[in-house]
């Protein structure tokens, strides 16, 4: 069961808006590093082997399950795997915008999420794109010192990929892993921002003038270079498209 209430009370995102001025001046902040379909994608040990990064920070509804779900969705869990098995459990981590926020009485859905996933969700009093300084403690005994060395995952551009860049960390953006029934959960005001973010941030001209803007990691040196992006076949990746809204789909590229 959905607590609206609680869901209401998680779209006021003040942090977001106050850096929306930002974004306005500076698009590319919204440009992610790499795209991909879901975070089963991603190459983790090519990212801890070559890119100088020692954590991985995930978003939890959309990115790894189902909205305000505690299941790990069938589509994310071999992303989740890998990323574990290469950083270790005590190396990555949850950075919700509900769950281990203010808004969570008592750290509740954090508990349970922990519970229940096996995975680390940060305490924070900042929404993203705010909330650097609680990740970097919840990181410290993991040897990070700097946020160059931690990678951002989401299906956010606005909240998860402004973030990463703020404070220059690696950014990837998936696409949102629900459509239709399975998403009908969903915080209804990031649902409708989610599809503006992909629709004109990301597939439109302005979408393509940020990307060629994108800001540089300090160690990555693109996908040229360093893949990071796993390759799947045509049919997969058109498998995965076909299980989404068509307003939900940046074009890959």
């Amino acid at each position: 069961m959905v607590d609206w209430k609680y869901a209401m009370v998680q779209s006021i995102n003040t942090k977001a808006l106050l850096t929306l001025a930002s974004v306005i001046r500076r698009p590319f902040l919204a440009s992610p590093h790499i795209h991909v379909p879901t975070i089963s994608d991603v190459n983790y040990q090519s990212m801890k082997d070559h890119c100088g990064i020692k954590a991985v920070i995930f978003d939890k509804d959309n990115t790894l399950t189902a909205p305000y779900a505690t299941e790990i969705h069938e589509r994310a869990a071999n992303g989740l795997k890998n990323a574990l098995e290469v950083f270790g459990h005590e190396n990555v981590a949850i950075l919700s915008n509900s769950a281990g926020t203010k808004d969570d009485k008592k750290y509740q859905d954090a508990i349970k999420i922990e519970n229940d996933m096996g995975i680390n969700v940060i305490r924070h009093d900042c929404k993203k794109p705010g909330g650097l300084e609680e990740v970097l403690k919840h990181f410290e005994k993991s040897g990070v010192k700097d946020a160059t060395e931690l990678c951002m995952i989401g299906d956010r551009l606005l909240t998860d990929i402004v973030f990463g860049n703020l404070y220059g960390m690696l950014t990837v953006h998936c696409l949102p892993l629900c459509s239709g029934d399975e998403n009908r959960a969903d915080n209804k005001v990031a649902s409708i921002v989610r599809n503006l973010e992909n629709k004109y941030m990301y597939q439109s001209l302005l979408g393509k003038y940020t990307r060629k803007r994108t800001m540089p990691h300090a160690v990555w040196g693109g996908e040229e270079k360093c893949p990071l992006i796993l390759q799947r076949s045509s049919e997969e990746i058109r498998d995965q498209h076909e299980c989404l809204d068509e307003d939900q789909l940046p074009k890959m590229e």
